[in-house]
């Protein structure tokens, strides 16, 4: 027979082991729960930051956000209070269930940002070249009222290294439009479609907005290039992150053809660019 101390211990020990398996229980549904099974990610997008605009989350998983010019559906990335670590990731994506009807953008923790033209159904935000070692929200904007339903948020793994051939090196400092440098064509005879123009460049402190730009170019025409089409606004610009440092651009078989022929003209908006690099996937 048992003494009453042994039944006490036989009980307390159950108790603790039922309570280990509870906790297990929570801890496993909470990671489901994050991104879902799927990977979707779109139930983290839960506040605004505008107190005037709305947004539901609907049956099939999607979220209506009801937007009002630069506000913003956020998601809420942190881990235990903490950033979390992105930089085995590419890319971000955002699916729409309709065409959007106003201009768009994905802005990643104030350091990676794109845009997106109106009529699009998708938006991808590469991390090329940023770091995103310490993520805490992505926000989805838009230029003006409008109704965005979002279904999906995925987020793409890394599936190989950027090799780097740097074609141009020095340092052009913008400024208000007044600055800006050429690549020649001869720097281009060994692109491919599918490899990126990488741009290496910090924020220019003295901007007197809260915004920089960059714009690439066929030398000697006002063409710019295909790569980035649905990243640039109406003047063919490209916004760049506060804390953004590296701008990369895939190149299309007709930019490759382009560059070939004219070379690069890059100029922009308060940016101080210092290398430009082509770069091509190693697997």
């Amino acid at each position: 027979m048992c003494s009453d101390l042994d039944l006490k211990t036989m009980i307390m020990r159950a108790y603790f082991f039922s309570l280990l398996a509870l906790m297990s229980v929570f801890v496993s549904c909470g990671q489901k729960s994050e991104a879902g099974e799927d990977g979707n990610l779109v139930s983290k997008f839960n506040s605004t930051w505008n107190v005037y605009e709305k947004y539901v989350s609907n049956d099939d998983g999607s979220v209506t956000y009801q937007a009002m010019p630069w506000g913003g559906l956020v998601g809420s990335f942190l881990k235990q209070n903490m950033p979390v670590d992105w930089s085995e990731y590419e890319s971000i994506c955002f699916e729409f269930a309709e065409p959007t009807t106003v201009a768009t953008q994905v802005l990643v923790s104030d350091r990676v940002r794109t845009w997106g033209k109106p009529g699009i159904t998708s938006l991808t935000c590469n991390f090329d070249g940023q770091d995103v070692h310490s993520v805490s929200e992505v926000v989805l904007q838009a230029a003006d009222s409008c109704t965005i339903t979002v279904k999906r948020i995925t987020l793409k793994t890394a599936d190989g290294v950027w090799e780097t051939n740097n074609i141009w090196k020095g340092l052009c400092s913008f400024g208000n439009w007044t600055g800006g440098f050429n690549v020649k064509p001869d720097k281009f005879l060994d692109a491919q479609a599918g490899d990126k123009l990488e741009l290496v460049f910090s924020t220019d402190s003295t901007c007197p907005n809260s915004y920089w730009l960059m714009k690439t170019i066929y030398s000697g025409t006002e063409n710019t290039l295909e790569g980035n089409f649905n990243e640039i606004n109406e003047w063919g610009c490209a916004m760049m992150g506060k804390k953004s440092t590296v701008y990369r651009i895939e190149l299309t078989n007709n930019d490759v053809k382009q560059l070939q022929e004219h070379g690069l003209f890059v100029n922009g908006f308060y940016l101080n660019v210092n290398q430009c690099n082509l770069l091509r996937k190693s697997i």
